[in-house]
């Protein structure tokens, strides 16, 4: 039996030492190969590689943060054409600061600091939406969130339009058009 199992395990350890040196099974010694500092693409990263010293940061960047302010202006259309109320928004995270005129500030800056630009996007493309209008509201939202841009319309043309106003009735107020 002994024999059997030797003739099987010693073929198949030659066989992954064939494969290891082909596909460069020296990534512990990567910083004595040639192909690791020559080669675009290293198989092993500079964060793993063992050094005496920590790696260096990568450069500051503008990347948000969840603390990032917000700054948002609300052109509501009660008729659906002409802008009948601007109200703003300014949050520091999830609390108001002073001025913010929407109708329920903190709602709406705990809603932005939980889920970011992401709380004002489009429904999702090919998303079946109930063809009922439930009023002529519209909302023009412009400025930034956590850092990122926001150009948004809101209506109630069809349900998954009314569904996102109502989500953000904080910021928008109620769904109420009148038809």
């Amino acid at each position: 039996m002994r024999n059997i199992q030797g003739t099987v395990i010693v073929p198949l350890l030659l066989c992954t030492a064939v494969l290891l040196a082909a596909c460069g099974g020296n990534a512990g010694n990567s910083a004595e190969s040639p192909q690791s500092t020559e080669s675009p693409v290293s198989p092993v990263s500079p964060a793993e590689s063992p050094s005496t010293t920590p790696p260096t940061p990568p450069a500051a960047s503008p990347a948000p943060s969840a603390a990032a302010p917000i700054s948002l202006t609300v052109e509501f259309k009660a008729d659906g054409t002409t802008t009948s109320s601007t109200w703003t928004l300014q949050c520091d995270g999830a609390e108001p600061l002073a001025g913010s005129t929407v109708p329920d500030p903190a709602g709406a800056c705990a809603l932005l600091a939980e889920q970011g630009a992401a709380a004002l996007a489009e429904p999702a493309a090919g998303l079946m939406c109930k063809q009922q209008i439930s009023g002529m509201q519209r909302a023009h939202v412009t400025g930034t969130v956590n850092g990122a841009s926001v150009d948004a319309n809101f209506s109630l043309r069809d349900g998954c339009q009314t569904s996102r106003w109502e989500r953000l009735t904080a910021l928008l107020g109620p769904a109420d058009g009148a038809l």
